[in-house]
C-alpha cells in the first residue's frame, strides 16, 4: 500500500518537511507544560507558529519559511493519552526520520496520505470544510472516546495547518493506521451498506485493490466471529454509529483488511518503503545581517548526503504498541482474530475501523441524494439521511457476521442493531 517515493525536488517534498517540523515543535511545546484540566476554550484554540531559517524565541531554525497552525493542542494531547500513545514515542515515530512515501487517495477526496516510518501513523491532507467540521464536533468526539476506549472510529491524534509563502493553506490530520506493517493484507474492503455504484472492477486479482459492498456480497464474504467477539463488535459499532447519527454524519465506511494466517506472508504483498534522517548538525543562530542562504545551503547539503534507509517487510517485526495492546480490536497480533461458534480462533485476522467520518449531511449531499434518486432506489444510494444511513450501515454489518445454522443470535444481533438506531 506504500506508493510514490518522495525525494528533494518532488512537488510535495517541502510540504512534507514542513508538516513534520511543525508537528515536532507544536507537540513538544504542549507536552512540556504541566498537565491541567481542559476548558471549553481549549476545544476552539488555534496556536500559530512562524518558521524561518534564522529561528526565534518560539521556534527553532527551519529549512524553509512557512507558517504552522496547531489546532486544539491540549485536547489532542489528552486524546493521545486516552489512546495510550506516549508523547516522546509519537514524535520519534513521526519526526525522527522523514517520510519519503506518499499514497494518493483511492477515493474521490483527492487527499494525500503519508506514513510514519514504522507504519503506525498516517498523515492525511483534508479539505478546509472537513477541518472546520472536525473542530465543530471535537468536544462530542472527545467525550465519546473518553467513554469508549475501544471505539472503532478513526483515531485522531492531531489537527494542523501549514502555509508556505505565497502558497495555499493545507490542513491535515494525524490518525491511526488500521493495517499492520508485519502482515500481508490479502483482501481489503470498504463497506458502506449501500449497493448503488458500490462495486470495484478488479483485474488480474490485484491484492491491493479496495473492494466494495457488491464485491463483498458476490464473493459471499462474512466476518467469522463467535458469540463472544460478535457481541463485542456489534455493541461497540452501535455506540459509534449512534454518535455519528447524532452529529448528522453520513458516508462513512467500515474498512476491513483480511489476513489469512494459512497463507501468512508468503505472497509478499507489502512493498518496501524508504525513510531518511539527515545528519543535520546544530546551526548556531547568527545576527539577522548574515545571509539566510548560507544556512539553507548547509541544510540542503546535509539532506542531500543522507541516503534513504530501506525498511523491507521481511525485517519489520511488530512490537505491539500500547495503542494496539489496550484496544480489544487491535490486541490479536494487531487486529481482531476471527473465531468460530465455540470462540476458537479461525484462520483469519481482521483489521477493522470506521473511516471517513467527517462528512455531514449538508446541502451538497442533499442535492446529490435528489439527483441519484431519479434513477436509483433512494434508500440504497450512498447519500442518504444520517438516521437511515446509520440503520442501513448497522443492518449490513450485522448481516456480514457468519452464524451457524442453529444459532439464534443472528436475530438477536439484528434486533439490537434496530433498537440502537431507532
Amino acid at each position: 500500500m506504500i506508493g510514490t517515493r518522495i525525494s528533494e525536488g518532488h512537488v510535495n517534498y517541502v510540504l512534507m518537511y514542513n508538516m513534520l517540523t511543525g508537528i515536532r515543535v507544536g507537540v513538544s511545546r504542549c507536552n512540556a507544560k504541566i498537565e491541567r484540566e481542559l476548558t471549553d476554550v481549549d476545544f476552539k484554540a488555534a496556536h500559530k507558529l512562524a518558521f524561518d531559517i534564522t529561528g526565534n524565541e518560539l521556534t527553532p531554525s527551519a529549512k524553509y519559511d512557512f507558517k504552522f497552525k496547531d489546532y486544539a493542542p491540549w485536547v489532542f494531547r489528552r486524546l493521545r493519552e486516552f489512546f495510550h500513545i506516549d508523547a516522546a514515542d509519537y514524535l520519534v515515530s513521526l519526526t525522527s526520520k522523514y517520510i519519503l512515501s506518499e499514497l494518493n487517495s483511492p477515493g474521490k477526496s483527492g487527499s494525500f496520505f503519508y506514513y510514519s516510518r514504522d507504519y503506525r501513523f498516517i498523515i492525511k491532507t483534508i479539505h478546509h470544510t472537513e477541518h472546520k467540521f472536525l473542530r465543530k464536533i471535537l468536544k462530542q468526539y472527545y467525550e465519546h472516546v473518553k467513554a469508549n476506549p475501544d471505539t472503532l472510529l478513526s483515531r485522531f491524534y492531531g489537527l494542523h495547518r501549514v502555509k508556505l509563502p505565497r502558497g495555499s493553506k493545507i490542513h491535515f490530520v494525524v490518525m491511526n493506521n488500521i493495517f499492520p506493517p508485519h502482515r500481508d493484507i490479502h483482501e481489503i474492503y470498504d463497506l458502506k451498506g449501500s449497493t448503488v455504484g458500490r462495486e470495484s472492477k478488479v483485474t488480474n486479482n490485484n491484492p491491493r485493490a479496495v473492494l466494495k459492498d457488491l464485491n463483498w456480497i458476490k464473493s459471499n464474504q462474512h466476518l467469522e466471529l463467535g458469540p463472544a467477539k460478535r457481541r463485542i463488535f456489534v455493541e461497540q459499532l452501535e455506540k459509534d454509529v449512534n454518535l455519528l447519527q447524532r452529529l448528522n454524519i453520513m458516508d462513512y465506511s467500515l474498512l476491513v483488511g483480511l489476513h489469512d494466517t494459512s497463507r501468512g506472508n508468503r505472497d509478499n504483498l507489502r512493498e518496501d518503503f524508504f525513510v531518511f534522517q539527515p545528519d543535520t548538525k546544530k546551526i548556531e543562530r547568527t545576527p539577522s545581517g548574515h545571509k539566510r542562504e548560507s544556512k539553507a545551503s548547509k541544510l540542503r547539503k546535509a539532506v542531500g548526503e543522507a541516503d534513504p534507509v530501506k525498511l523491507g517487510p521481511s525485517t519489520t517485526k511488530l512490537v505491539l504498541n500500547n495503542e494496539r495492546r489496550n484496544c480489544i480490536f487491535y490486541a490479536d497480533d494487531g487486529g481482531f482474530a476471527g473465531t468460530d461458534e465455540q470462540n476458537r480462533n479461525t484462520n483469519y485476522i481482521y483489521y477493522l475501523g470506521v473511516i471517513d467520518i467527517l462528512t455531514p449531511y449538508n446541502t451538497v449531499k442533499k442535492v446529490e441524494h435528489a439527483f441519484k434518486s431519479v434513477n436509483n432506489d433512494k434508500r440504497m444510494i450512498s447519500a442518504v439521511d444520517p438516521q437511515w444511513y446509520g440503520k442501513r450501515f448497522l443492518d449490513f454489518m450485522v448481516k456480514t457476521i457468519k452464524h451457524s445454522d442453529n444459532d439464534n443470535e443472528a436475530g438477536n444481533d439484528q434486533a439490537m442493531a434496530e433498537k440502537a438506531t431507532s
